[in-house]
C-alpha cells in the first residue's frame, strides 16, 4: 500500500505562485503579518503530521471501524494519540483568532492543512474538521458567554463540536425535523429529539462534545421558518455533569469505517439558544458553508492519494509491450506506464487533483477576505463569489474526485479490487462525499436556482467578468491562445445556456430540475478550466524567465493541454443534455412499473 507524501511543490506553487499569497495577506489588517517562510513552515509541520501519524494509521482504521458499547465509542487504534499529537502541535487552531486562542493565521492556510490530514487519513480528520463549523457558527452567532464557555476549548482541541442537522423522516428536508426545545426558567432549553447521520457525535479522542443542533421551538411557525439553533453540551461546563443527550448507534458503513457516524438521542437534553429564536437555519449555514468547502476538499484528497497510489504502481508494474517497440528490453515487459491508456487515467487524476487544489484554495482566499478585511465592498464581493463557487466547488469536485478515486482502482487491474493496496478504500471513503452536505443533486439546484436564477445572473456575471478579463488580458499572448480561445467561448456559452434554461424554467419550473445537473458539472468543467488557464499562464512565464524547475513547470503547462483537449471537451455533451430539457423525463407513472 502507498504511503501519503504531501505535495509540498505543488501546495506551494498554488499559493505563491498562482495565489501570491504573501502580498493576498499583505493586503488583509488581520493577516498582514503572514509571510512566505510562516506558510512554508506551516505546511512542513503538517506535512510531517500527516505522513508519519496520520498515513500509517490509515488503513487499519478502514479495517478496525469504530467499536460501539451501550452508548460508548472507541476509535481505532492510534487515532486518540494521533489526536493528542495534533492538539500538542496546536494544527487545530491554526486559523483561528488569537482572542479564541487560536494563532490568527488565515483561513486558506488552514485549507491547505486539511488537505494533506484528509488525504493521508480521511476518516481521522472528520474529528476535528467538524469543529471548525461549530467555532464559525459560535463565533459568528454567540453571546460574549457562549463565546467565553465554548470557543477557547473548540479552538484548542481539548473539546469538539458537531452539527446535528437532519433525522430520519427528513434526510435533506430540514423544514420538517421534529427535535423540540422546552423553554426553562432559568433561560436554558430542553432538546428532546433523536438525529442521525452525525458525524463524530460521540468518540473518546476529546474530553468533551458540543452539539450544534436544529430543534423547534412550541410556538415555532411550520417549515424552515420556524428552525432554532442550540448548543448542546455532552458534558456541562463547569459542573462537569453529564448531560441528557447518548449516541444510541454507530452506523455501519461502505466507508469512512474509522468516523463515527452516530445516531444521537436528546432526552431532555439543555440546551442554549444561539442565535435569535426560528432563525437557526440562517445561522447554521455559517457552519454548513464551512463544511460544504471541507466536503469540496474531500473531492482534491481522492483525487490526490488515488493519483500517488496508482502513479507509483504504474511505474512499476509490468505488462505487454509498448505499441511502438519496447520501452524497457531489458526486463520482460514494459511498466504499464507506457501505455496511452494508463497514461490517460494518471492524467485524469493530476487533472482533477491539482486543478481542485487550485479550485478550494483559491475559494479559501475569500473567506480570508471574510475574516480579515475592513472593508464592507471588499467583504461583500468576496461573500458573492463564495456564494456562487461554494456548490459547485461541493458538487463538482467530489463527482470528478470519485472518478479520479475509480481510475486509481483501474490502474491497478485486479489488484485494485483487493483491500491490501489500499485503492479501494479511497472509492470507499469519498463515496459518501457525493451524498452528505448536500447531494450533487441538491448542490446542483442550489446553484442553478438559487444563486443564478434568483439573482437574475447577476452572481454568475461577478464570476464570467472574471474569466472575460483573464482571457483578454491574455489574448495577444501566442503560447496561451490554445486556452483562452476554448476558455472565451465556453464562458460566453455559459451565459446563453443560463438564457435559455431560464426561458424554459419560466413556463415550466422543472425545466430547472431537470437541467440543473447537467449545468452544474458544465460549470465545474468551465471553472477548472479558468483554473487549469491560469496556472498554465504562471507555468510559461517562469519557463519564459528560465526560473525554477523547469521540468515542474513543462508538467503543468502539458497538464492544462491535456485538460482542455481530453476533459474540457465534456462540456459539449452537458450542454446537449441540458437542451434536450424535461419532455424525456416526463413519463407516465405506469413506465416505471416492474
Amino acid at each position: 500500500m502507498a504511503q501519503y507524501k504531501a505535495p509540498l511543490r505543488d501546495m506551494q506553487f498554488v499559493m505563491h505562485e498562482v495565489l501570491n499569497v504573501e502580498n493576498h495577506y499583505k493586503s488583509l489588517p488581520h493577516f498582514a503579518e503572514v509571510d512566505r517562510d510562516l506558510v512554508n513552515s506551516v505546511l512542513e509541520t503538517g506535512a510531517q503530521f500527516a505522513e508519519n501519524e496520520l498515513s500509517p494509521i490509515n488503513r487499519s482504521g478502514d479495517e478496525e471501524g469504530c467499536g460501539f458499547d451501550d452508548g460508548v465509542v472507541t476509535t481505532p487504534k492510534g487515532f486518540k494519540e494521533a489526536y493528542a499529537k495534533f492538539v500538542e502541535l496546536g494544527l487545530g487552531s491554526l486559523a483561528a483568532p488569537v482572542e479564541q486562542g487560536g494563532q490568527g493565521l488565515p483561513p486558506s492556510l488552514g485549507i491547505a492543512m486539511s488537505e494533506m490530514t484528509g488525504t493521508a487519513n480521511w476518516s481521522w480528520s472528520m474529528y476535528p474538521g467538524l469543529s471548525h463549523g461549530a467555532i464559525n457558527t459560535i463565533a459568528a452567532h454567540g453571546t460574549p458567554e457562549q463565546k467565553e464557555t465554548y470557543l477557547t476549548k473548540l479552538v484548542s482541541g481539548e473539546w469538539t463540536g458537531t452539527m446535528c442537522l437532519t433525522e430520519s423522516h427528513a434526510g435533506s428536508d430540514l423544514g420538517i425535523i421534529r427535535t423540540k426545545a422546552e423553554p426553562q426558567a432559568d433561560g436554558s432549553y430542553k432538546i428532546s429529539g433523536t438525529k442521525i447521520f452525525i458525524s463524530a457525535g460521540e468518540h473518546d479522542m476529546a474530553e468533551n462534545i458540543v452539539h450544534v443542533v436544529l430543534a423547534r421551538l412550541p410556538d415555532a411557525p411550520k417549515g424552515t421558518k420556524g428552525i432554532s439553533l442550540f448548543l448542546v453540551p455532552k458534558f456541562m461546563p463547569g459542573s462537569g455533569e453529564r448531560n441528557g443527550v447518548k449516541c444510541g448507534s454507530i452506523e455501519h458503513k461502505m466507508g469512512i469505517k474509522a468516523s463515527a457516524t452516530c445516531v444521537m438521542n436528546f432526552d431532555g437534553a439543555t440546551g442554549f439558544l444561539i442565535g435569535p429564536p426560528n432563525k437557526g437555519l440562517n445561522c447554521m449555514f455559517t457552519f454548513m458553508n464551512t463544511a460544504r468547502v471541507g466536503t469540496a476538499l474531500q473531492g482534491v484528497c481522492a483525487a490526490e492519494g488515488s493519483f500517488q497510489g496508482a502513479l507509483t504502481y504504474a511505474k512499476d508494474r509490468l505488462a505487454m509491450r509498448s505499441l511502438t517497440g519496447p520501452k524497457a528490453p531489458e526486463k520482460e515487459a514494459d511498466p504499464i506506464i507506457v501505455h496511452p491508456a494508463v497514461r490517460q487515467l494518471l492524467l485524469t487524476q493530476k487533472a482533477f487533483a491539482e486543478g481542485g487544489r487550485l479550485m478550494v484554495y483559491w475559494l479559501s482566499t475569500f473567506t480570508d477576505v471574510l475574516e480579515g478585511s475592513e472593508s464592507a465592498e471588499e467583504k461583500k464581493t468576496a461573500d458573492d463569489m463564495m456564494s456562487m463557487l461554494t456548490p459547485i466547488a461541493k458538487a463538482f469536485l467530489t463527482e470528478v474526485g470519485y472518478e479520479a478515486a475509480n481510475h486509481g482502482v483501474q490502474v491497478y487491474g485486479g489488484h485494485g479490487f483487493i483491500r491490501e493496496w489500499g485503492m479501494e478504500q479511497i472509492v470507499r471513503d469519498t463515496r459518501i462525499a457525493l451524498l452528505y452536505e448536500g447531494t450533487t443533486q441538491i448542490q446542483a439546484l442550489d446553484l442553478l436556482g438559487r444563486k443564478v436564477l434568483q439573482t437574475q445572473g447577476a452572481l454568475l456575471r461577478n464570476f464570467t467578468k472574471v474569466v472575460h478579463k483573464f482571457c483578454a488580458a491574455n489574448e495577444g499572448d501566442a503560447q496561451m491562445g490554445e486556452f483562452v480561445r476554448p476558455l472565451a467561448a465556453l464562458n460566453k456559452e455559459w451565459g446563453d445556456i443560463t438564457m435559455r434554461i431560464g426561458m424554459k424554467a419560466m413556463s415550466n419550473p422543472d425545466e430547472a430540475g431537470a437541467a440543473a445537473v447537467d449545468y452544474m458539472m458544465y460549470s465545474g468543467y468551465v471553472t477548472m478550466a479558468y483554473l487549469w488557464a491560469w496556472m498554465a499562464k504562471v507555468a510559461q512565464d517562469k519557463l519564459a524567465a528560465g526560473e525554477g524547475d523547469a521540468a515542474f513547470y513543462k508538467a503543468k503547462v502539458q497538464t492544462a493541454q491535456f485538460y482542455f483537449k481530453k476533459i474540457l471537451p465534456r462540456t459539449k455533451a452537458h450542454v446537449e443534455i441540458i437542451d434536450a430539457g424535461l419532455e424525456s423525463l416526463n413519463m407516465a407513472p405506469e413506465a416505471f412499473a416492474f
